[in-house]
């Protein structure tokens, strides 16, 4: 405090000190600062900016590969209900739709709505993803193929999933293009 005095700075307890009002100290008016200085508050903006910009494509590259693992897990899903089905329904085999898994809650199981899939996932959409199913055509069905491709290329995914009743799951790391040559998901 005696420092700043000799610096010709009144010490805060001196401004305290002074009536209300304009405050001097040896003749020059000195005004009590309340708040934060423009220069500071561009200073913070600046580091925030700063943070927001290394931060944010970190967020949305693990929400790509949260949405992939995702996509991987319902293909498995889909298989599994697939054989669960042919085998419940033998004189139709495979499903000739994906929507022929699900069904509403509370579902009563046909071979048109087996409650096999959970009926979000069976619409065709989930978590960035959407699925598609295609059938053989045949009865009783013996083949499928399906193909899991993000909703937004590079935003919602990378990489298109596919599968089939073989149930090796592939992917093609350009969105698009996935097929029983392409590269297995370790």
């Amino acid at each position: 405090m005696i420092e700043s005095a000799r610096l010709g700075v009144p010490a805060p307890w001196l401004l305290d000190a002074l009536p209300h009002g304009a405050r001097t100290w040896g003749g020059v008016v000195v005004k009590k600062q309340n708040g934060f200085s423009l220069i500071e508050l561009l200073i913070v903006v600046a580091i925030i900016l700063i943070i927001s910009a290394i931060a944010i494509p970190s967020y949305l590259r693990s929400r790509m590969q949260a949405n992939e693992a995702s996509a991987v897990g319902s293909l498995r899903m889909i298989n599994t209900s697939a054989v669960t089905y042919s085998s419940t329904y033998v004189n139709v085999g495979f499903p000739a739709n994906l929507t022929d898994m699900g069904g509403v809650t509370p579902c009563t199981a046909t071979s048109s709505t087996a409650c096999i899939l959970e009926d979000t996932l069976a619409q065709g959409t989930k978590s960035g993803y959407s699925f598609l199913w295609t059938g053989d055509g045949a009865m009783p069905s013996v083949a499928y193929s399906l193909t899991g491709t993000p909703l937004t290329v590079g935003g919602s995914g990378q990489r298109q999933f596919c599968t089939d009743q073989a149930g090796v799951i592939r992917y093609n790391s350009s969105g698009a293009g996935c097929s029983a040559s392409s590269s297995p998901v370790q």
